[in-house]
């Protein structure tokens, strides 16, 4: 893994486990969306583990963000300024987000993304851990990925696209939050059941 990668949003790794979480992430985020108006589950809200510690550290609330080539950080800055009703905005990202968004799942970076408040001591921590394991659980599936931890830079395309993304969804978004990059080491993650 390089830094190259989480610059640019995209992974270059083509592994089995990859393959079958992308996926299922897809499916898992458009049932939130379609089913439970955009409300955070259990599959995207995973437990976080510092290296060496058996006890979590959290959970956090994890984003899937499309490649750049696939990008549509354009289309939901353009839903943010069409109205300054939070509900109008909120609607229309849900009907946006509930249709084809997530039907194809090798269009999305594998590098999830999650917010912080300014400041946080908990993305500082995240930081300067430089590596966590991220553990999904949902649906009588589990994922246990280990992540290389990036804190992004404003114009970093996946910083750009949560920002957008979440700015649909929380009004009170801070203009300086901060977004960290945590890209997958799939050889070293695991699945239960066993991706073949």
């Amino acid at each position: 893994m390089s830094s190259l990668a989480a610059s640019l949003g995209i992974s270059f790794q083509d592994h089995p486990l990859r393959k079958v979480f992308m996926k299922w992430q897809c499916h898992v985020r458009q049932m939130m969306m379609r089913d439970h108006e955009g409300r955070p589950s259990d599959a995207i809200t995973p437990k976080v583990f510092l290296p060496g510690e058996a006890e979590e550290m959290g959970h956090i609330i994890t984003l899937m963000n499309k490649s750049p080539g696939y990008s549509v950080t354009s289309e939901m800055k353009h839903m943010y300024a069409q109205t300054n009703d939070p509900a109008q905005r909120r609607d229309k990202a849900l009907t946006f987000f509930s249709a084809t968004f997530y039907q194809k799942a090798a269009e999305f970076s594998d590098i999830l993304t999650a917010t912080f408040p300014p400041a946080s001591p908990g993305a500082q921590t995240l930081h300067r851990a430089k590596s966590v394991r991220l553990v999904f659980q949902a649906y009588g599936q589990t994922f246990d990925i280990t992540c290389k931890v990036w804190k992004l830079a404003p114009h970093n395309p996946l910083y750009q696209a949560t920002m957008a993304h979440n700015a649909l969804f929380n009004p009170g978004l801070h203009p300086e939050t901060i977004v960290l990059g945590f890209e997958p080491d799939w050889a070293a993650s695991t699945s239960d059941p066993e991706v073949r």
